[in-house]
């Protein structure tokens, strides 16, 4: 797997653009260990101060600095969104895996209940978990809930990868050997959708925090932990844009497409890395 971000990052523009986009993300969110403010504190800070040398993205009405706010919330969107990404790329592995190997009736049951997390739709199912659980509503528990509603896509396709693995001679060779199944999943065929999980691993974050940013924005998830949604949100109670305060709205809005930008190019440049016509062509030959 290393190898392959490597010759991608070498050979694929679009790979290394995302790359450098994500890493400005990463590098942004993690100086809000160097904050010299807590997350939550509020009136440290004058006004609705424009943005200057003092303050770079200006400060907004409860009295906080918008760059470390933003520090915050931009390292909380992005761990939210790979909570979500990893609870929903477990399940998918191991439902699309068995599914593809196994077959049979436990490839009917699977892909009986995949198709109904297909068909569920996911944003009024969280607005409905939030009024069952408006009183107790969490970071966890709002990750959890998404994680299972995003698995299904992704099973499905590294389920059809599974069904051509197994008729590969390597798998027989290692059913022969005395392999168990949990061994040629994991030892055998695991490595093979590697590719597809990191592709898919991309736009599932992207669809996490862009439904986190959606319910945040109305209200529906835990305000009081700072992310871009809440920001958003924090925005509208005091009418930023009305009172003139447009940075409070602008900065957290431009980081976070910065961040789908670069999701969506890793995302996209994977996808040309598994198609090996693609990866010829764009890669040079060099995978």
């Amino acid at each position: 797997m290393l190898r392959i971000l490597k010759d991608l990052f070498r050979y694929n523009r679009e790979f290394s653009l995302g790359a450098i986009l994500i890493l400005l993300v990463v590098a942004i969110s993690l100086a809000s260990f160097l904050s010299p403010y807590p997350s939550g504190m509020q009136y440290v800070v004058p006004f609705d101060a424009p943005p200057s040398w003092d303050h770079p993205f200006g400060t907004n009405s409860r009295g906080q600095d918008v760059f470390w706010q933003l520090t915050f919330a931009i390292r909380n969107s992005l761990l939210f969104g790979t909570a979500v990404a990893l609870l929903s790329r477990l399940i998918a592995i191991v439902v699309g895996l068995t599914s593809g190997y196994v077959g049979g009736m436990v490839d009917s049951v699977l892909m009986s209940i995949n198709d109904t997390f297909v068909v569920f739709p996911p944003f009024p199912i969280l607005v409905l978990v939030y009024f069952i659980f408006k009183d107790h509503m969490s970071w966890a528990l709002l990750a959890v809930a998404m994680a299972c509603l995003g698995w299904a896509y992704d099973a499905r396709l590294i389920r059809s990868m599974a069904l051509s693995l197994r008729t590969r001679e390597f798998t027989t060779q290692s059913l022969f050997s005395g392999m168990s199944t949990g061994q040629i999943l994991a030892e055998e065929h695991l490595p093979y959708v590697l590719p597809i999980v990191f592709a898919t691993t991309m736009n599932n974050i992207n669809w996490s925090i862009g439904l986190e940013v959606t319910l945040s924005v109305i209200g529906f998830t835990n305000i009081d932990t700072p992310t871009i949604g809440t920001m958003i949100y924090w925005a509208n109670q005091h009418t930023a844009l009305v009172a003139g305060v447009w940075w409070w709205i602008a900065f957290p809005v431009g980081l976070v497409i910065i961040t789908f930008v670069g999701l969506y190019l890793l995302s996209v440049s994977m996808n040309e890395y598994i198609d090996p016509r693609s990866r010829l062509s764009g890669m040079g030959g060099a995978a």
